[in-house]
């Protein structure tokens, strides 16, 4: 069971804008440790553990709750406003950048 009232932004059929790394990262010539995809955008950043935490500044200043992870083998949620970590049954496979 999931603890997140922001599911109804997740847009299963949304695909990852396809960068081969933090898009921001890229960008600025920034290293990153994980990769996490925004579940309403697809914009592809960084995750907490990384020195530039790409991927909550774009939740903060867009508006997008939720990311998903996009570390092979990986297929978890987290949201960022309540702070949890979920999975959802019959979501559909996870994206990853390898």
């Amino acid at each position: 069971m999931t603890f997140c009232s922001h599911l109804d932004t997740i847009d299963h059929g949304v695909t990852a804008d396809g960068a081969p790394g933090c898009v921001d990262c890229l960008a600025m010539g920034g290293q990153w440790l994980h990769l996490r995809a925004c579940q309403q955008c697809g914009h592809i950043g960084c995750c907490d553990s990384s020195p530039n935490r790409h991927a909550r500044v774009h939740s903060h200043d867009v508006g997008h709750p939720v990311v998903r992870s996009y570390e092979p083998g990986e297929a978890w949620y987290y949201c960022f406003p309540e702070d949890v970590t979920f999975e959802l049954d019959g979501a559909p496979p996870a994206p990853s950048h390898a």
